[in-house]
């Protein structure tokens, strides 16, 4: 009995050191292309924002599929079962919501589904967000309308005509 147990504890020491040798020992090209696939999802929604602040619909409709599709190739890591089902409904939702964007040329609805795909895309922007970038998260208060931005300053996308500056950094990342 004695050496059954010895056995099991080794057996599990050596299980745990391979398991934090391969968490150690990630590849750096691994790691670069994980960081790409990020830049490449925060890219593609600040796009999207941009291109409501100019109200270019077929622009905003371009960038909701390229955002689709980077959002697909996105792979989460690190996270519990819990998290993972979480964060990967969070996602199918804010892709549903993207298609909705990229199936209309009317820059109102656009504007309209961006306001809710916002929110959802702050949830998991920490899990999408580049390790260099720094994102804010900006209100406007006058309509609760929030939206990200990579720069503090105030670019309203959902009112550029009349409040194009009206809004304030909430959060940062």
């Amino acid at each position: 009995m004695k050496n059954l147990f010895v056995i099991v504890f080794i057996f599990l020491g050596t299980l745990a050191q391979a398991q934090l040798t391969s968490k150690e020992e990630v590849a750096p090209e691994l790691v670069e292309k994980r960081e790409a696939q990020k830049k490449e999802i925060t890219k593609n929604y600040l796009a999207l924002k941009n291109n409501l602040i100019i109200s270019d619909s077929l622009a905003v409709v371009k960038n909701a599929t390229a955002l689709q599709q980077s959002l697909k190739d996105f792979r989460f890591k690190k996270l519990s079962l819990e998290q993972m089902n979480e964060a990967t409904t969070k996602r199918k939702e804010i892709i549903d919501l993207v298609a909705q964007v990229a199936a209309t040329k009317n820059i109102n609805k656009q504007r309209k589904i961006v306001q809710l795909l916002s929110v959802k895309f702050w949830d998991l922007a920490p899990k999408f967000k580049a390790a260099d970038a720094a994102l804010y998260l900006q209100v406007c208060p006058m309509t609760s309308a929030m939206w990200l931005s990579d720069s503090k300053e105030i670019k309203n996308p959902y009112y550029p005509k009349n409040m194009l500056t009206c809004g304030e950094v909430k959060a940062s990342l």
